[in-house]
């Protein structure tokens, strides 16, 4: 039975619950250009309401843009949803959205729980979330994206087999995410041997997030599941 859609009441009294799992939303301030985009660019790529006519991937947290950028442009067919509660990551991909002349990606400017909870049930054909926040701290660990509740979200909004891609460079991170996953039965692993999780697809391509992290000394894991 498809789950009631929520008011927007109901969205605001679940925020006031949830933590936040990013930090600031803005770096330093904006240039003239960056404001142009900001306000002239961005009200028209604004995610209002799903596109029909062709298949929807979604990015939650996409950062600089890199990873949200490339598949854009190489898969002009799909719908790209992206969400990023940074401002300075929003302006580089509306930057580029401009210089470019993409017409295939839509950004949420703000917490990605919100946009899932408006989302019709079985409305994505893929999702991406992509070296999130690690939280590292131990007091700070419960504001971690990755969890339970996300992952009822995303079963709800994925197609029957949909495709959940999930990276991460911290270890304890990637354990934490598939103890969650083990008590989510709608995702099904696609990992048969280590090099799985180990090597990054060739359609997967490197985001700031890990090159940092190779740069480092830290091995990615790259968890690929299935909407059951």
């Amino acid at each position: 039975m498809p789950h009631p859609k929520p008011t927007q009441d109901d969205i605001h009294e679940q925020a006031l619950t949830e933590l936040r799992s990013f930090g600031r939303r803005r770096g330093r301030k904006f240039s003239p250009r960056q404001q142009h985009l900001w306000d002239e660019v961005l009200p028209q790529v604004r995610f209002i309401e799903l596109q029909r006519d062709r298949d929807t991937w979604l990015e939650i947290g996409f950062g600089g843009g890199e990873h949200l950028l490339w598949q854009a442009a190489h898969t002009p067919t799909v719908n790209m949803i992206g969400c990023e509660p940074f401002e300075d990551g929003v302006v580089k991909v509306l930057d580029a959205i401009e210089a470019q002349g993409l017409r295939n990606i839509q950004l949420h400017p703000d917490d990605a729980r919100d946009l899932l909870r408006l989302l019709p049930d079985q409305s994505i054909a893929r999702a991406f979330v992509l070296f999130p926040d690690p939280w590292p701290k131990r007091r700070h660990v419960k504001r971690r994206l990755v969890g339970s509740g996300l992952l009822r979200e995303l079963a709800r909004v994925l197609k029957q087999d949909a495709e959940l891609r999930i990276g991460t460079d911290i270890a304890d991170y990637a354990r934490t995410m598939l103890m969650a996953f083990q008590s989510e039965p709608a995702f099904q692993w696609q990992a048969e041997r280590p090099q799985d999780w180990q090597i990054r697809p060739q359609d997967w391509p490197q985001t700031r997030y890990e090159d940092k992290a190779v740069r480092e000394g830290r091995r990615s894991a790259y968890l690929i599941f299935r909407r059951v």
